[in-house]
């Protein structure tokens, strides 16, 4: 999910730690002392330890010293049955434990393409896409059990899951990111230790896909990917990216925030969210957003500034409605990410379930007051700019949209697709909108050229996967098996 000023407000009492702690009522071990705020290791159900930054958490062990670039995986029979690994990455670029979560596919593991999966935020948990939009299996409202999921995008393909940046899920360390330069960095490093870790992957298709403010993520990593394939390091392994795919996401914010006034005014078959009056005042604002959001491309002293003056006057009339922003057919219904993922944070607490994923003293949360706000400054930067490169280098690029969103619109993400200067603009500009058709029913509309495709896909709001799980596994498909 990608939050918003207003949004941010009401989460700041609620956010999780960056770091886990030993419960209040466990001793720590001597070696340890009584280091407040350190990650806490289980090693037997009665007894903790407290890790230093230096060390890593090996469960039933205890703390031990671990060099950066480990791997720390295992096998995990949770929500499916296929074949899944999960566990931490111990980056080389700073004190950082990415916490993953793999599964193969159930057709074929051996040909299937690999896809990676990132979601928002910035600082919200892959786990909430896992549990509640294309993962394997679905949480149950006891918080105790799964229910399978028959539209998984693992169906046909090798699904990884990644909590990232630092701080996000169940991941932690005490080095943060702020940019996508910090992302594209760090998620380049668990790439190549992932691969080398399933030689057997490393020729596969390989697909990077994310929501929300993965349209930041996306590109930066994908473009970071491509680049270092042009130019291989010494002991470097090739990554076989195929292509990449952003669904409702923030990409290109100096076109995609023109379209809020459009968007309230209702294109989808809803009534306006707003009056005459506060669209109009919500038009006059949108000269002044968008220079400011062009000063940030130049000037990073800006883009906070930006961030504020843009959300105050195109994103806060339309959240005091008391609508989802998520999905404009729908109330806010719990405050202030609208949906109720406390079943999924149950799951993810019981202490057989953190046993089995290999976590050990690290709460989770689905997102991360504290990484989100690292990001001000990165929020209204551009990312479009990184993918005319690898479309010249055949990795195709797909945007979808579900058209119920408001906070990031299918109208503003079309409109940037549109825009991008690349070489295959004109023919893409001119190839039209074309029936996108799933068991002989029209449930959206694709545009495609050159490799570059936009989805806007009806009746879905932010998460598509949720609302529209058959269509959207048949787009995946469709995309990732050309």
């Amino acid at each position: 999910m990608r939050w918003t000023a207003a949004v941010l407000v009401g989460l700041a009492a609620g956010a999780s730690a960056l770091n886990g702690t030993c419960p209040s009522d466990k001793k720590c071990g001597a070696s340890a002392g009584s280091s407040a705020g350190l990650p806490c290791c289980q090693i037997t159900e009665e007894t903790y330890e407290c890790c230093f930054s230096s060390e890593a958490c090996i469960p039933n062990v205890g703390c031990r010293c671990a060099a950066r670039g480990s791997l720390d995986e295992r096998e995990v029979s949770l929500c499916d049955d296929v074949k899944q690994y999960a566990g931490y990455y111990r980056l080389t670029t700073g004190d950082k434990n990415y916490f993953y979560w793999a599964f193969e596919s159930r057709n074929d593991p051996s040909t299937d393409p690999v896809v990676l999966w990132m979601t928002g935020g910035p600082g919200c948990s892959s786990e909430v896409a896992l549990f509640g939009e294309n993962g394997p299996c679905k949480v149950n409202a006891d918080g105790a059990s799964t229910t399978s999921n028959p539209y998984s995008w693992n169906s046909n393909a090798t699904l990884i899951y990644i909590d990232q940046p630092t701080g996000t899920g169940f991941s932690y360390g005490k080095d943060y990111d702020h940019n996508e330069t910090g992302v594209a960095v760090d998620m380049y490093d668990f790439l190549q230790q992932f691969f080398k870790a399933h030689p057997s992957l490393q020729k596969l298709p390989f697909y990077i896909f994310g929501e929300s403010y993965a349209g930041h993520y996306v590109p930066a990593v994908s473009h970071k990917v491509w680049a270092e394939n042009q130019k291989l390091a010494s002991g470097a392994i090739a990554i076989n990216l195929k292509g990449v795919s952003v669904g409702n996401g923030l990409t290109d914010p100096e076109v995609q925030y023109k379209y809020y006034p459009d968007m309230a005014a209702s294109t989808n078959n809803h009534s306006a969210a707003l009056g005459a009056v506060a669209l109009e005042v919500m038009r006059l604002a949108v000269p002044g957003c968008t220079k400011a959001i062009t000063a940030c491309q130049t000037d990073q002293s800006a883009c906070t500034g930006a961030l504020e003056k843009c959300n105050l006057a195109l994103v806060e009339p339309y959240q005091l409605t008391g609508l989802n922003p998520y999905d404009m057919r729908i109330k806010c219904a719990k405050p202030p990410l609208c949906y109720d993922f406390s079943s999924v944070a149950t799951y993810l607490g019981r202490s057989e379930v953190k046993a089995a994923l290999g976590v050990t003293g690290q709460s989770w949360s689905d997102c991360n007051m504290q990484v989100n706000q690292m990001f001000q400054g990165d929020w209204m930067h551009d990312y479009q700019q990184m993918l005319p490169d690898q479309l010249k280098s055949g990795i195709r690029v797909q945007i979808y949209a579900g058209d119920q969103d408001f906070i990031c619109n299918w109208l503003g993400n079309k409109a940037w697709t549109l825009a991008m200067e690349w070489d295959g603009k004109s023919a893409f500009n001119a190839a039209g909108d074309n029936s996108f058709v799933v068991k002989g029913k029209e449930v959206g509309k694709v545009r495609a050229a050159k490799g570059f495709s936009f989805v806007q896909v009806y009746e879905a709001g932010h998460m598509v996967p949720m609302d529209q799980p058959e269509v959207a596994l048949a787009m995946i498909n469709e995309f990732i098996h050309q």
